[in-house]
């Protein structure tokens, strides 16, 4: 990107002009003019844990993640940082549910291999 000002050259994203500090774009979302908030969202954690893990527990972490950056794009930086803490405390809760489910599972098929009716079968 060229500045109007000056004529620099800017990175594409950039949001002032390396020279000048002229304006080029609208800058990022700040809190009280510093540098841009970054507010994780978990949503690809939020996916993965729905698709793989518990389904009923991963669709709220993914509702959540899914506000985080509009809430930032608004200028609410706490309601962005609460729904970011509430779609990774939802992600941690659908894979553990997942896994003690899993092996809950693991544990009764091998019980269930071991068990005295079915060795006699072989």
């Amino acid at each position: 990107m060229v500045c109007p000002n000056c004529g620099t050259t800017n990175d594409d994203n950039a949001w002032k002009c390396v020279q000048c500090q002229t304006v080029l774009q609208q800058a990022p979302p700040s809190v009280a003019g510093g540098p841009p908030v970054v507010v994780p969202n978990y949503l690809w954690q939020s996916i993965v844990c729905t698709v793989c893990c518990c389904m009923p527990m991963g669709i709220p972490a993914i509702v959540y993640a899914a506000q985080v950056n509009s809430k930032v794009l608004q200028g609410d930086i706490a309601g962005a940082r609460h729904s970011s803490k509430n779609a990774r405390m939802w992600c941690w809760i659908a894979f553990g549910f997942g896994l003690a489910v899993q092996v809950i599972w693991a544990v009764f098929n091998f019980f269930l291999l071991m068990s005295p009716g079915h060795l006699r079968r072989w």
